[in-house]
């Protein structure tokens, strides 16, 4: 089939246009591909706004990723064994010691900060973060989170998409491909990078068999935000022309195509793009932010990575005031790629990076409250793993992946409280233990799906971000 640039075309909807197609889908293919299905709606339309299963209790979420993974129990799981017997060979006072990553085991290590109790709640949380636990009655704090990859890209990726291989769609883009979004004008799923981008690459934030349209839009925290934000004609004029001659261009081929869905997801992230060019530099210009509020999460502090975090995390408040699904937030680079994977030296790596995130959490936590949008806000904060409660050599903690902690605020979860718990080392999940694929369906569930039914057919089965496992953790729920 070919056509002539010089025929007027009508401005039809790619839907519409479909329709209208002599040499486009039957009817029996289009009503599967655009039918009602919760499929066919987030392929015909990405950005639209879908009815959750059930009423939400959260609206969108951000997702605080400590990639490294920070100790346990030098934070949130305070453990008075490891003071009692520091210095012991653990082997003699814990036991039996599963095979760690590196296999050089030291002994016993308390932990280099001072547990309190915070709050009204009387939550446990260390001087490593004096911030967060001025936020204390706002957390629920999940000691007993398990993995079941102690290395860090398997890890990664078993945090993000539910398995620990490349190539399934992450948390986020399942969430945007769940629920649409709020703003035709920004992605349902964006990722604010603070400079470390964690191991795995960008397919912890990849769509993998969804639509394209639902993976993480990059964007960097400082300097230009994503290339060509800006556009590169002078005057607006010869911009809209080239615009509508794409749109043109764009409509006749997917006509040519049949209706592919290759297709389909370019042109949608095309048109989204030359959306963002217009919205992108207002949501990213601060000016218009009060000296109070750059203060209360840090942007005039003198460590450049807390006012490099503080940036991101007031840029996430201000995604969740524009209807952006899911943000995920990386850390800055600090001190290099140690991230928080603290093999050697624990006090300077967990003291630097906890002083790059604590003050703009802990703003951002009371930033989202005063404005009533904790509440409709899931916070989730954590990394891929644990630490051991002994020491890697003199003064680090080797990857534990038998028990760690996260914490979750707003959006439907009871403030001021701990779930589960590690036993008396900080060593394995022993009171109800979490496995991710439980925090994945509690975070679904607030968001108002089930998870047994946000399904994508792939490979000849339906398939889920919780494959066939995942519990719903109803006890922490408000």
């Amino acid at each position: 089939m070919s056509h002539s640039l010089n025929l007027p075309l009508p401005h039809l909807s790619r839907r519409r246009l479909l329709q209208r197609a002599s040499g486009g889908f039957g009817a029996m293919a289009f009503s599967a591909l655009f039918g009602k299905s919760s499929t066919a709606d987030a392929a015909s339309n990405p950005s639209l706004a879908r009815a959750p299963h059930f009423p939400a209790k959260a609206r969108s979420v951000i997702f605080l990723f400590m990639e490294g993974a920070p100790s346990q129990v030098d934070s949130f799981d305070y453990k008075p064994m490891l003071e009692k017997h520091h210095g012991k060979d653990p082997r003699q006072v814990i036991g039996r010691l599963e095979k760690t990553q590196f296999e050089n085991v030291g002994t016993v290590m308390k932990s280099y900060w001072d547990f309190r109790q915070r709050g009204q709640s009387g939550l446990w949380i260390s001087d490593l973060f004096p911030h967060i636990a001025e936020r204390a009655d706002d957390l629920c704090v999940l000691n007993s989170m398990t993995s079941q990859f102690p290395e860090h890209t398997s890890a990664n990726y078993f945090l993000h998409s539910g398995l620990g291989l490349q190539g399934r769609p992450s948390m986020g883009a399942w969430v945007a491909y769940g629920l649409g979004s709020h703003n035709d004008n920004l992605p349902g799923f964006v990722v604010l990078n603070g400079g470390q981008i964690p191991s795995g690459g960008l397919d912890c934030f990849g769509s993998g068999f969804l639509p394209a349209s639902y993976q993480g839009s990059l964007l960097n925290a400082n300097g230009t935000p994503i290339a060509n934000i800006v556009p590169g004609e002078k005057i607006p004029a010869q911009q809209l022309a080239k615009r509508h001659l794409a749109e043109r261009l764009n409509r006749l081929s997917l006509v040519d195509s049949g209706g592919s869905d290759a297709l389909e997801s370019a042109i949608a992230n095309a048109e989204l793009a030359g959306r963002m060019q217009s919205t992108v530099p207002d949501l990213l210009d601060l000016s218009g932010e009060s000296e109070a509020t750059k203060k209360l999460y840090g942007m005039d502090a003198a460590y450049d990575h807390t006012r490099t975090y503080a940036r991101q995390c007031l840029l996430a408040r201000r995604m969740v005031e524009r209807g952006v699904r899911f943000i995920e937030l990386t850390i800055p680079m600090v001190d290099g790629y140690s991230r928080w994977d603290a093999h050697g030296g624990l006090k300077t790596n967990h003291g630097n990076n906890a002083r790059a995130v604590d003050q703009p959490i802990a703003g951002l936590l009371a930033d989202l409250k005063q404005r009533g949008l904790l509440d409709s806000t899931l916070v989730v904060f954590g990394g891929e793993f644990g630490r051991t409660p002994f020491a890697q050599g003199g003064d680090g903690r080797d990857h534990n992946e038998y028990a760690f902690s996260m914490w979750l605020a707003g959006g439907g979860v009871r403030p001021g409280m701990s779930w589960g718990s590690s036993d008396e080392w900080g060593y394995k999940a022993q009171e109800n233990p979490m496995e991710m694929h439980d925090l994945h369906a509690t975070m679904l569930h607030l968001l108002g799906m089930d998870h047994n039914r946000l399904t994508y057919r792939f490979g000849g089965r339906d398939i889920r971000l919780t494959d066939v496992h995942g519990q719903v953790v109803r006890g922490i729920l408000t």
